[in-house]
């Protein structure tokens, strides 16, 4: 009996991922384990693996696809037995799996579609594996004719992707040999055209000088959709409010030099250790800022789970510290290393970003002084570290230079009260201004 193959669920959050890629094609044989194609979440790329083995007789979702809702079938499996041929033309179209499906194939009019010009829009998200998204119309210089926009034939077997991706460049679906299953054109049969030499992007008309108001069109992909969708739903539904406090880090600083002298050979501590260790401190000894609003009650977090901000091409990835608390700087700073350097490499495990009960973002490397965070939701509070930096300051009457760090928390009022953010902050800047008790 045939096997569906569907697309599976990597995190407990994820709805929908991208096909970045089949390992396999129809006809090769597969065990169960065997490693058959790439999926794309928001955070990352992760291999998907047969549980089940057979031939493969259909892909019913082409690579580059995105947007495939969780449980869509994306390919079928036949066992011993099964008519190869009457399931490779039985198995669902690859229309059907995207939540954000066009309308299925149609038989073209006679008429001929007429020459609207496009950008030329360059396929594929951040990591080089997704797809074009359709564009918003603008002008473009016009093909040439051999790949302009023009009379199909009455029936053109093409996926919705291929389509679109089509229409975009301005190709001729009509002048192309599909690749896929019976001759189906699917969207590296597009992109294979050469975009017309000089074809612009930029608005604007002859000569090399854009016009007022020139522009490109850069196709989202799939995690700035999803940060987009979650910082909108975080400054919609979580009262935001801010707190700000300035922390002298001179003794943080000297710490820092010690220790890194004393450490051992491949241990460098960073600021943002000290800074994440300051924290999860201060979160143990406020336990009601490491919260989380959850409509008929609020969870409050045994533990300092704190996600670090880590920007990558294209967006931002927050993997998870977990028990924060417990661990010593030099730990923390092997963590820390690992956990960014496979976040920017897109190789982290669902696991590794998933969840958490507070988030740090330090943009103080770009010479950022003061800014303020949008809650990681469904989490509390968040805090915007910047630059350390000297300052003339006054104490006791007099003028002198310190060396200062501006930190803001913005917390979600639902879940953590004004008091009990100003609490955190007190504690946060007295193991920061105090390192030696960050050890005890």
């Amino acid at each position: 009996m045939a096997v569906e193959i569907r697309m599976p669920a990597l995190s407990p959050t994820m709805e929908t991922g991208t096909l970045a890629k089949w390992l396999i094609a129809v006809g090769d044989s597969v065990r169960a384990g065997d490693v058959i194609a790439e999926i794309e979440t928001d955070k990352a790329t992760m291999e998907v693996e047969a549980v089940e083995e057979g031939v493969l007789a259909a892909i019913t979702v082409d690579a580059g696809s995105e947007n495939i809702a969780v449980g869509a079938v994306i390919a079928i499996l036949a066992e011993e037995g099964d008519d190869m041929a009457k399931l490779a033309t039985t198995a669902p179209s690859t229309d059907t799996p995207s939540l954000d499906t066009p309308a299925p194939d149609v038989p073209a009019p006679d008429t001929p579609a007429p020459d609207v010009p496009a950008p030329d829009m360059p396929a594929g998200d951040v990591q080089g594996k997704g797809t074009a998204v359709a564009p918003l119309s603008a002008p473009s210089q016009v093909p040439p004719a051999d790949v302009r926009a023009g009379p199909v034939s009455d029936r053109i077997f093409a996926s919705p992707l291929a389509r679109r991706i089509a229409t975009d460049k301005g190709v001729n679906l009509g002048s192309l040999t599909g690749s896929g299953p019976h001759g189906r054109i699917l969207r590296r049969d597009v992109e294979a055209v050469k975009a017309p030499v000089g074809a612009a992007q930029t608005l604007g008309q002859g000569g090399d000088a854009p016009q007022a108001g020139a522009s490109t069109v850069v196709p989202n992909n799939q995690m700035r959709k999803i940060i987009a969708a979650r910082l909108q739903e975080s400054k919609q539904t979580a009262p935001h409010f801010y707190l700000t406090m300035d922390c002298d880090i001179g003794a943080l600083v000297a710490a820092r030099k010690s220790l890194n002298a004393m450490a051992d050979e491949g241990i460098k501590i960073s600021l943002n250790d000290l800074v994440i260790r300051a924290a999860a401190m201060a979160l143990i000894k406020v336990p009601a800022a490491n919260a989380s609003w959850e409509g008929d009650h609020t969870r409050l977090f045994h533990n300092a789970d704190i996600c670090m901000a880590v920007a990558v091409e294209g967006g931002l990835v927050t993997p998870v510290i977990w028990a924060a608390e417990q661990k010593g700087l030099a730990d923390l700073s092997k963590i820390t290393k690992d956990l960014a350097t496979r976040a920017r490499a897109a190789a982290l495990d669902p696991a590794e970003y998933t969840g958490g009960s507070f988030t740090i973002s330090n943009l103080g490397m770009f010479g950022v002084r003061e800014f303020a965070a949008v809650i990681n939701p469904p989490q509390g509070a968040i805090l915007a570290v910047g630059a350390g930096e000297e300052r003339a300051v006054v104490r006791d009457g007099a003028l002198s230079v310190a060396t200062m760090m501006t930190v803001t928390l913005s917390c979600d009022h639902r879940a953590v009260d004004g008091a009990v953010g100003a609490q955190w902050l007190q504690a946060f800047k007295s193991f920061i201004e105090n390192p030696v008790t960050m050890l005890l």
